[in-house]
């Protein structure tokens, strides 16, 4: 006992991660007012449940946007689920907290970013997001939701979309 180590940045960033399952959670039925989600996960987490095409596209990472048009979000301690539409195919989601590495809710002007599972973090091929900057300024973020039309469903969006320059 006298030999073991309070890990606080462990217990940080589940803290954290409440904080997302929490946000989460109230939009279960829809979000309230004008707040959307982008959310980054890596793809590469066993856990993480998409389809082949996807992961295949996005190797690493995958940010998605719940706004307007989602379905079925579905919220566990360990896990969400959310089926979202790619060019008009509806795709179920499986994701675990543990997988994410990025939450924003630009509406808020409200950023986290996680550090992730441990065998991540040595990986070479996996961005180092500590050396990355913040997300984009509150106004490219809402932007960059809110010009298309409902009807195109949810969109892939490349992070490096966001990044300040």
């Amino acid at each position: 006992m006298a030999n073991q180590v309070l890990h606080y940045d462990k217990m940080v960033e589940d803290a954290l991660r409440g904080v997302l399952r929490q946000a989460l959670r109230a939009s279960v039925e829809g979000l309230p007012g004008d707040h959307h989600f982008y959310i980054t996960f890596r793809t590469r987490n066993p856990e993480v449940q998409i389809p082949d095409y996807m992961r295949a596209r996005y190797p690493d990472e995958m940010t998605i946007v719940l706004q307007h048009q989602f379905w079925g979000l579905e919220v566990t301690e360990e896990w969400f689920e959310v089926t979202l539409s790619f060019n008009r195919i509806n795709e179920r989601l499986h994701i675990p907290f543990a997988a994410v590495s990025a939450f924003a809710d630009p509406s808020a002007k409200f950023g986290l970013q996680f550090q992730g599972d441990a065998e991540l973090e040595h990986d070479p091929e996996v961005e180092d997001l500590a050396d990355e900057e913040d997300l984009p300024a509150e106004e490219e973020a809402a932007d960059a939701g809110t010009d298309k039309p409902a009807e195109q469903g949810a969109e892939v969006i490349a992070l490096d979309a966001f990044r300040k320059k």
